[in-house]
């Protein structure tokens, strides 16, 4: 298993390397984070013993059951899933460092309230859903900037950049498509020059269209399958994109 584990990460960093070469990046500028959901708590160990220390959880769930045995070695645990505002306690328990996913002015404020409680911050993405599809999460593309600017006025909350989940597609310049909206939106709220907003982090990318992502200005690629191994559902399942079954 570690063998596994160690000899994938292997091919990871030289496809990430790969396409920083391929498109004038500099490799520092591109960070992998490793999307931890299903992964047993063992197996996330062997990538953070050897120097792989950003992970991210889709479900909080999970982020209890492995907290314990993660909580002695050093790592960054951002959350990537679908956050509803009852779970809100729990990511600030279990020492979450980023919420990524952050798509709606309601969360926004249940979330900075109970920060202000614990004179804590908070490092937030605002999630964007560039695929326009109905079921994903995410705040429609016209209304980014809008959200943005009205989530700067919380002071717990310190807004790094935008995360997106492109189309699930083999058709790369689809796919694309979606990398380069939250590009073109990243600098569009840059020009907007709003107060205590910084736009540095462009997560996008996963293990079947990293390089893609890289193309199109990604700073995090989210990357499980291809280090972990497949899971035995599908991505949708695991994202939770459902909003019919879910609380708001």
């Amino acid at each position: 298993m570690k063998e596994d584990i160690l000899h994938n990460l292997t091919i990871i960093n030289n496809r990430i390397k790969t396409a920083c070469e391929r498109s004038g990046r500099n490799l520092n500028d591109v960070k992998l984070l490793l999307a931890t959901k299903t992964v047993s708590a063992d197996r996330i160990k062997i990538a953070l013993e050897n120097g792989h220390t950003l992970i991210a959880e889709n479900k909080v769930q999970e982020l209890k059951e492995k907290y314990d045995d993660l909580k002695d070695i050093p790592h960054d645990n951002h959350f990537i899933g679908h956050l509803q505002t009852n779970k809100i306690k729990d990511i600030l328990k279990y020492d979450v460092t980023c919420l990524q996913s952050l798509d709606r002015l309601d969360l926004a404020e249940k979330l900075h309230q109970k920060l202000l409680a614990e004179n804590r911050t908070i490092d937030v993405l605002i999630q964007v859903n560039t695929s326009n599809e109905e079921s994903k999460f995410g705040v429609d593309p016209s209304k980014a900037v809008e959200l943005t600017r009205k989530i700067s006025g919380f002071s717990t909350l310190k807004i790094k950049g935008l995360m997106t989940i492109g189309l699930f597609s083999a058709e790369t310049q689809k796919v694309r498509v979606c990398f380069k909206i939250l590009r073109n939106l990243q600098q569009e709220i840059l020009h907007e020059h709003i107060p205590h907003v910084e736009m540095k982090e462009l997560s996008m990318g996963m293990s079947g269209d990293l390089e893609t992502a890289i193309e199109e200005g990604a700073t995090i690629v989210r990357v499980g399958t291809a280090v972990f191994g497949a899971r035995i559902y599908p991505d949708s399942y695991y994202w939770n994109e459902d909003k019919t079954n879910t609380k708001a």
